[in-house]
């Protein structure tokens, strides 16, 4: 039974490889990945960029702790720098030897009166210790932004798991091999688990590829695929179900993408209503598995934590499976 199952899957890794949606898909956490850590800040990341000479090392060495560096040649190169259409204020040196702080004239008020106050700080050689500040840390490491849109991107992820289950059998109804399946000696429940490892491993390995690339490399791996599979499994069940009754690709993958509107609400519920209200959204796996993955990408989740979250969404999909499982017994035997 295993070889069978290995069989169907391997068919699957063949045909998705030929197929440019299907891969597309595949390839798409990856692509997130590299989206994520394009736009997303990092925590300690600042508003303020400054042009500077490259030579001039003891003034870099101070700045570079409080703005983004940019390094050029010379008072030209930095002026032609400013006059593009973003922020960058350059700190130029006149012919007598004097440094003056060169603004295109349309950049934020805050921006230009901090590099002022960052090159007085500099003239005055003042430090962090010669102030009477103290620092308060929230005890946050991890950027709120980027940790959302990793979280959105592996709830987004489970449900490409499902497309991608959709798009095969579609291929296969066209193919005519769902009707030879079934006078074949391979049982219904091998056809399904062969048909549905492609869709689960893309979850799993997608996700833990895009923790990986967008930096998240100290979380607790376990308790991430454990959180992934368990929410992977419902959009299996639905891309399995919308597979095998639709007869056209595009129709199929209209049907799964609907499973992107219960993923927002539950994400824009967890975001903006308080926690009395959030209970009109428990209904929904993907609610339980954000809160999950935000613990695990915070590096607060507990075993316990994680465990009681996975069970809900187990509870939930075995409900959904029980309810079309007639369905789907109907829709192989078509």
């Amino acid at each position: 039974m295993l070889k069978k199952i290995f069989q169907i899957f391997k068919r699957d890794v063949k045909v998705n490889s030929r197929e440019f949606i299907s891969l597309y898909i595949i390839l798409f956490p990856i692509i997130l990945a590299i989206g994520i850590n394009l736009f997303a800040p990092d925590i300690n990341d600042t508003t303020i960029s400054l042009a500077l000479l490259e030579n001039d090392n003891k003034q870099i060495d101070y700045l570079k702790d409080y703005a983004n560096i940019e390094l050029y040649k010379n008072t030209d190169e930095i002026e032609k720098r400013v006059n593009r259409r973003d922020a960058v204020i350059g700190i130029a040196l006149k012919d007598n030897g004097e440094y003056y702080i060169l603004s295109q004239g349309n950049e934020p008020t805050y921006v230009v009166e901090m590099a002022k106050l960052l090159k007085s700080f500099y003239e005055l050689d003042l430090k962090v210790e010669d102030t009477n500040v103290t620092l308060h840390s929230f005890e946050r490491t991890v950027p709120p932004l980027k940790k959302m849109l990793v979280n959105c991107s592996i709830l987004m992820i489970s449900v490409l798991g499902g497309m991608l289950i959709t798009i095969n059998l579609v291929e296969e109804k066209a193919d005519n091999t769902i009707s030879a399946i079934i006078v074949s000696p391979i049982s219904r429940i091998a056809y399904i688990l062969g048909k549905c490892i492609i869709g689960v491993l893309l979850a799993v390995i997608g996700s833990i590829l895009l923790i990986i690339l967008t930096g998240f490399t100290d979380v607790n791996f376990p308790q991430s695929i454990l959180a992934v599979f368990s929410c992977t499994l419902i959009s299996v069940i639905i891309g399995f179900l919308q597979g095998i009754s639709s007869d056209d690709v595009m129709e199929a993958i209209a049907g799964i993408k609907m499973m992107f509107l219960p993923m927002a609400g539950a994400i824009a519920a967890i975001q903006l209503l308080s926690d009395k209200w959030q209970r009109v959204v428990y209904w929904i796996p993907f609610y339980w598995t954000f809160k999950g993955n935000d613990a695990i990408l915070s590096k607060t989740a507990t075993w316990p934590q994680i465990l009681t979250y996975t069970s809900i969404v187990l509870g939930i999909t075995l409900a959904v499976f029980l309810l079309f499982m007639p369905k789907i017994r109907k829709g192989l035997e078509k």
